[in-house]
């Protein structure tokens, strides 16, 4: 593969952080296993209601999305970029602002082509759409203004997850699903942004507001979904809400992330490596709870289909780091006149 080429598609796929796009396709693909699932029944298959088509639309939203949020990200931050960050595609000049403007647009307008797609499905519909373009929008509000408001950001980062995978699926059939992508990244971005001390500092009441506004998200979903089930089909609370014992499963992959998490904190080298390699391996564990709501409500082989997508992700993220590594050392060096 040319050089040149090869230089520009890592600056792309840098821009677009595409490593990490396997997250939010686990995260859309889950939630349309777990419908499909629903409307099976114990005896039923859950093939019967998804097509490849619908697959293929629900991927391409997600990456869509996903790179349209990280381009539009750098594109805001190029300023600030060329002085702390000045390897990033656009600061060092490996993408132009116009080039990284068209990658941007691209990327949103499949996103809405293929949420236009998936509402011609009875299952969707144009609520599907809407939650779409909301999800879009939510992505726009926290790269130009919610990053800098701290506990609004942070919060706002949990909401994407939450209506992204809600878009597949918006009669939200298993409400703990996204409610844990909510939850998980919300805390999991505080808590890193705390050990790499960024700035402005988080204080007491951004942890309140974060925890308080979790909380409050929390309790309407659940009691809006109850209450709406409840009412149009007579169920109890457990039924309403599919609390099963499938639940078990994603406990159980809490309960090591936790455990993990504290083992990072130890044995990193210092505080700001932990918070960077926490980030990583939470937004990577997403592909893991979501394997497990997979397993817990859909069945095995399906679940290991979506566990396929951790090791995929991961090895991306290790491929882009020696590809950047090779482009660097292929380039000629540059040399400054000494003074």
């Amino acid at each position: 593969m040319p050089v040149g080429f090869s230089h520009r598609l890592l600056s792309v796929l840098q821009l677009t952080r595409m490593a990490l796009v396997f997250t939010a396709i686990a995260d859309s693909l889950s939630a349309l296993l777990i419908w499909a699932s629903s409307q099976a029944g114990p005896l039923g298959s859950y093939r019967m209601y998804v097509g490849p088509r619908q697959v293929l639309a629900v991927m391409i939203i997600s990456i869509g999305l996903y790179g349209y949020g990280m381009s539009l990200n750098d594109i805001i931050d190029r300023r600030r970029d060329r002085q702390i960050a000045a390897h990033r595609p656009i600061p060092s000049g490996r993408i132009g602002l116009i080039a990284a403007h068209l990658i941007c647009v691209m990327l949103g307008s499949a996103a809405v082509l293929a949420g236009a797609y998936l509402a011609g499905y009875p299952n969707t519909g144009l609520l599907s759409l809407a939650l779409l373009i909301w999800t879009g929008g939510l992505i726009t509000f926290y790269d130009f203004a919610g990053k800098y408001l701290v506990a609004p950001g942070l919060l706002t980062l949990g909401l994407i997850r939450f209506f992204h995978a809600t878009i597949p699926a918006p009669q939200l059939p298993l409400l703990w699903h996204p409610l844990l992508l909510l939850n998980h990244v919300a805390i999991l971005s505080t808590v890193s942004y705390m050990w790499e001390q960024k700035r402005p500092r988080l204080t007491r009441i951004h942890w309140w507001a974060v925890l308080g506004g979790l909380g409050f998200v929390d309790a309407t979903c659940i009691l809006l979904v109850w209450f709406r089930r409840h009412t149009r089909l007579g169920t109890g609370f457990i039924q309403s809400l599919w609390i099963s014992p499938g639940l078990l499963v994603p406990a159980i992959a809490i309960a090591v992330f936790l455990s993990t998490a504290v083992l990072i904190r130890v044995r990193s080298p210092d505080i700001r490596a932990a918070g960077r390699n926490l980030m990583l391996t939470g937004l990577l564990w997403l592909i893991v709870y979501d394997a497990s709501f997979v397993a817990g409500y859909v069945g095995w082989k399906p679940a290991l289909m979506i566990m396929l997508l951790l090791p995929i992700s991961y090895l991306s993220v290790l491929l882009m780091r020696w590809w950047a590594k090779i482009v660097l050392l292929s380039q000629r060096p540059e040399y400054q006149r000494a003074k």
